[in-house]
This record gives structure tokens, C-alpha cells and sequence, in this order.
């Protein structure tokens, strides 16, 4: 089955590395062919959360990975695009998966989550909606995911489905979730139809303002630098962190911010923290893996980063002990 499978494989690289009416450039194919190709086995996260130990009365969070974060929201728990797939891509007859496998593994495996509550998704892409792993959950746990994108996840029967477009929200128990605008774009495989090409009946892609308790938190969920978080900011509604994707950003500048960018959309909504996501998981793109936190590093405090690395768990500080945001100032292009 190996040698089936690298047969395989090779031929579908051979395809993405011919000169193409797409108009590829050396260096994303390169890229593409590396992650394709990994086939290192994932290295184990330096640290380990203990869901089991947090409290009802916080808001703890913990990255699990890429765009995985496990969150306890005052007792509510809550996870973010869960994917805890060793690989991720387009399944060949459920035989073996074409796609980028892990550099870093999942911080907690599926079996040792807490029961959560409610699922957010931002949108359809293979990074950040594994089908694999959400079969795994229950299927009574509500799902939020972005308009026109049920129907990837349509056959998995969950029974509290909901599909919100920019600013609309839903009331889910005692939480409010509402869909933020965001720069990306949403197909899943690229023939199909995206409002990132002009199709508003396309398949788009969130961020989510998620309020209870009276606190405020945002996850990001991949974004390119943009200017929608000016309008949030402006409800000064004091968000106490924004979950916000600092990699893949070259060649990818069109449909990922910069570190330095992601910072600059966290002050622009008023939020205290910034918990950085999107990095060091997959090989998705140019810079060097550590290259994010670095960057992220020189343009912040350090006091205002919740997490540096997978597998670290991050307790909100009493308000008094919270870091003041700054005012938003000029972004870099790259």
C-alpha cells in the first residue's frame, strides 16, 4: 500500500509542477510539492493541557493546533475549526490522504477533549473543516458555520446546525455568536462557486464575536489584513482577546495577514490580548515555521501575547491586571 500510495502521489505532483493555464510560479509549486511530500512524522507539542483542572468561573484556553483552540468560556466549552487529522487533503477512496501532514501533532487527542458545547467553524477549507475529525463529536453539539457551506457537513447529521452571513447572529444557550466579515475566500475545491470571485451565492467565510458572561472574545479564523474590525471597535465593547492567524502569509499576502498585520486588526477591534493561531502546524506556504512568533514578538509587548507555542494553556487576568490596548496605527504590506 505504500508503494500504491507514493505511485499515486507522485503522479498528482507531477500534475500541480506542469506549466498550467493557472499560471503557477517556481516557488508555489515548490511549495506545494514540499507540503505534499512531508512525510516526517509529526514531532510531539512541548506541552500538554489538563482541561480537567480548569475552571467554570474563567476563560482558559489552550492551542491545540493551526486553528484549534480549546476554550473553557466561563463554562461553556467551546472549540474552534477542530482538526486533529495527521494529514488533511482530498481522500483517495478512503485508502490514504493527499495533502500536508502535521509538523507538530494535536496537544490533546479527540478522546481526551471535555464534552463541548458548541463547535465553530470559519469556513469550508480542508485546514479548517476535517470532516474526519468532526464525525468524532457528538452529534447533538451545535455547529456555527459560515453561509453557504452546510452542505459540507450536511451527511454528518448534526442536529443543531447554524449558518450565519456577516452580522448575523445566533443565541445558542446563554452564548452570542455573531459572524464577522473577513478577507479570505471559502471553496473547498476550486471550481466551486466563492464570494471572494463576486458570487455572493458562494460559499464565504467568518470570523465570530462570541459574547457571554459579559465578556467579549473573537476568533479571527483566517484572514488577510482588512479594515471590517474598525466597525467592531467602534461598539467599545471591551473584547477581552482576539484569537487571530499570524502564518501563511508568503507568497499567500492576497488571503493571509501578516503577524504584524494580525496585531494591527486586534488593536483596531479594541481587544486586550491576541492569542496567535495559523502557524507552525502545516507547511502552507514560504517563511520559515518560527518566523510568525518572531515577528509577532518584535511588534507586540510580550504581555499581551496569550501563547507562544501548541499545547500551551493561557487563563484570562482579572481586568485589573489586563494589559491597555493600543490605538491602531499604520500596517505593514509584508
Amino acid at each position: 500500500m505504500p508503494d500504491r500510495r507514493r505511485f499515486l502521489l507522485m503522479c498528482a505532483l507531477s500534475l500541480l509542477s506542469l506549466p498550467s493555464v493557472f499560471g503557477q510560479e517556481t516557488r508555489r509549486r515548490r511549495t506545494r510539492l514540499e507540503m505534499m511530500m512531508n512525510d516526517e512524522p509529526p514531532s510531539r507539542p512541548p506541552f500538554k493541557p489538563q482541561p480537567e483542572t480548569w475552571s467554570d468561573s474563567a476563560f482558559t484556553a489552550a492551542w491545540i493546533g493551526h486553528a484549534t483552540v480549546l476554550i473553557n468560556f466561563f463554562g461553556r466549552w467551546i472549540i474552534t475549526d477542530p482538526v486533529l487529522s495527521e494529514r488533511i487533503g482530498i481522500n483517495v477512496a478512503n485508502l490514504f490522504t493527499i495533502g500536508p501532514r502535521r509538523l507538530v501533532s494535536p496537544a490533546l487527542s479527540f478522546v481526551e477533549l471535555p464534552k463541548i458545547d458548541l463547535i465553530l467553524l470559519s469556513h469550508a477549507h480542508m485546514d479548517h473543516l476535517d470532516v474526519p475529525t468532526l464525525r468524532k463529536f457528538d452529534r447533538r453539539t451545535p455547529v456555527v458555520i459560515a453561509k453557504n457551506t452546510f452542505d459540507v457537513i450536511e451527511d454528518l447529521g448534526f442536529q443543531e446546525v447554524y449558518e450565519l452571513d456577516w452580522g448575523e447572529f445566533a443565541l445558542i444557550g446563554d452564548l452570542r455568536v455573531e459572524a464577522l466579515e473577513v478577507k479570505h475566500f471559502g471553496w473547498r475545491y476550486p471550481w466551486e462557486r466563492d464570494r471572494s470571485r463576486g458570487y455572493w451565492d458562494g460559499r464565504s467565510y467568518n470570523a465570530y464575536l462570541i459574547s457571554g458572561n459579559g465578556k467579549h472574545f473573537v476568533f479571527g479564523g483566517d484572514t488577510a489584513y482588512q479594515e471590517f474590525f474598525k466597525k467592531l471597535g467602534e461598539r467599545e465593547l471591551s473584547i477581552d482577546v482576539a484569537l487571530m492567524p499570524i502564518g501563511a502569509y508568503d507568497p499567500w499576502i492576497r488571503n493571509h495577514c501578516t503577524p504584524e498585520q494580525a496585531l494591527e486588526m486586534t488593536n483596531q477591534m479594541n481587544a486586550r490580548y491576541i492569542l496567535p493561531i495559523h502557524w507552525n502546524t502545516f507547511i502552507q506556504s514560504e517563511e520559515p515555521t518560527s518566523e510568525p512568533m518572531e515577528r509577532l514578538l518584535r511588534a507586540a509587548p510580550p504581555e499581551r501575547i496569550a501563547l507562544r507555542t501548541i499545547g500551551q494553556t493561557w487563563t484570562l487576568p482579572a481586568i485589573e491586571e489586563h494589559p491597555a490596548a493600543p490605538r491602531s496605527s499604520e500596517h505593514l504590506e509584508n
